[in-house]
């Protein structure tokens, strides 16, 4: 998961209300058009005419509004700075976004969605919430909408995105980026990382190169089920360990953080931190690990593939990529995607659409394009993406490598025992997932701040665990 956090930000939100100046409004009608569609080579007197049916429908549109919460990371934050130059001008729809770091957007969408309030108009969501979310009859489902779009092209979206994203068939959820996860690693320094590493060689290429001036490695050790949660629980994975049995029905059977699977895991991981991890590291989630990398400050990371799209090209000349650690399987990457979905309370579901669908829709990787390279574009929700030569000139050197992640990402299957609940690799996919994985990641973070020992974090865990088996 691309796991950002907002550091200082107060646990309720920080509201950002995008408003469009009219001299924006002038600008993005003018010599390059709308930017999102297809029409730049268009003649002038076809140009007119787009710029005056935008005029009509902004006009029409002038005194709608809707409420958008979202997560805050350099991807969104653009697509918030497009959205007041580019979607408001187009159709006179304001967009208000509240920008939220990622435990609270998790706590407030689900609260608020789950209540039925009327908020938001439009959630960001991920691959966890939105399946769940969609089978609660929470969310709008997009199917017929998507069909009656001229832009959206729902067989467009890579197939196992958009089966994450649906519950029988109907998509609840529309993907606005999606990620698997990989090493990044300083390919000026280290020279014999295999593609497709052991946890063990990984671990032993970062303690040699571990100095005071360069940690060998960053991992996230920053609590939350979706911070140090994610990357740990894809080491657990494939190191043959789970946070519960699974039932003959599904449901949540007995915990299993007090088996030596788990311990071994943990163990595992607080030590690589202690011994060749970053400063800090207990407070150190995907932003905290993405500075650190730009600057140098560690040899390599091991996070979210869109990490790849968002650094500067300097840094992109001196990466390499390998698949994620494997110990016990033979594929131990996530599988995620964030997403915009419509709660059911909107009270303007044909705005939130239209929304969603410009947000979302290919047309809007043409934009980002047109705007900041093709290197921009949010990566790895439709297949025209990785079929467009530009883009693989321009990401070259992780587009495959990206897509091959998400592609063997083991959403069905991530570990060797049967889990509870919907399919996922770094998350049960149970919604007592996000208070259990939340507060055991508390105890786990301490662990690596040496506050607690090992021991007793996988003690008071257990307890956690067990709170919820049947």
């Amino acid at each position: 998961m691309n796991r950002t956090d907002r550091k200082g930000l107060p646990p309720w939100k920080m509201l950002v209300s995008v408003l469009v100046a009219f001299a924006m409004l002038a600008a993005a009608c003018g010599g390059s058009d709308d930017g999102d569609t297809a029409s730049t080579g268009d003649t002038t007197p076809n140009t007119d005419t787009a710029v005056d049916e935008d005029d009509d429908a902004a006009e029409a549109n002038s005194d709608r509004e809707i409420t958008v919460a979202l997560v805050g990371n350099d991807n969104i934050t653009r697509m918030g700075e497009l959205a007041a130059e580019f979607f408001t001008p187009q159709t006179g729809i304001t967009v208000n976004l509240t920008v939220l770091d990622e435990q609270t957007l998790r706590e407030v969408t689900t609260r608020d969605v789950g209540a039925g309030g009327d908020q938001f108009d439009v959630v960001q969501i991920g691959m966890y919430e939105t399946p769940q979310f969609g089978a609660n009859g929470w969310l709008v489902g997009l199917n017929d909408l998507a069909a009656e779009s001229d832009t959206y092209d729902i067989d467009d979206l890579i197939p196992a995105v958009r089966n994450g994203l649906s519950v029988d068939g109907e998509l609840y959820s529309s993907p606005f980026y999606a990620e698997s996860s990989f090493v990044m690693y300083r390919s000026d320094i280290i020279d014999n990382m295999p593609d497709a590493p052991t946890w063990d060689e990984v671990a032993a290429i970062a303690r040699e190169i571990d100095s005071d001036e360069m940690a060998g490695i960053c991992l996230r050790g920053k609590a939350g089920w979706g911070d140090l949660g994610a990357a740990f629980t894809t080491v657990l994975n494939t190191f043959g360990g789970t946070w519960w049995l699974a039932n003959e029905d599904g449901s949540i059977g007995a915990s299993q953080v007090d088996q030596p699977e788990f311990a071994e895991a943990l163990n595992f991981y607080v030590d690589l931190l202690n011994d060749a991890g970053e400063d800090d590291a207990a407070n150190s989630s995907f932003n905290e690990c993405k500075t650190l990398y730009e600057e140098g400050k560690v040899a390599m990371w091991y996070d979210a593939t869109v990490a790849a799209s968002l650094f500067p090209e300097d840094v992109v000349e001196n990466t390499a990529f390998a698949l994620a650690p494997t110990k016990e399987t033979p594929a131990s990457g996530w599988l995620w995607a964030w997403t915009l979905a419509i709660p059911v309370s909107t009270t303007d579901q044909d705005a939130a659409w239209q929304f969603v669908d410009w947000a979302t829709n290919a047309d809007y990787h043409e934009l980002v394009a047109s705007q900041d390279g093709w290197r921009a574009v949010p990566p790895g929700t439709r297949q025209s993406l990785y079929e467009r030569p530009e883009y693989q000139d321009a990401a070259g050197a992780f587009a495959q490598r990206t897509l091959d992640a998400m592609l063997a990402a083991p959403i069905d299957n991530p570990g060797t025992t049967e889990r509870p609940g919907l399919p996922g690799v770094q998350y049960v996919g149970v919604p007592e997932f996000q208070d259990v994985g939340t507060r055991c990641t508390e105890l786990f973070s301490a662990a690596i701040a040496g506050s607690m020992s090992v021991e007793d974090a996988l003690a008071d865990c257990h307890i956690i665990a067990s709170e919820v088996s049947s």
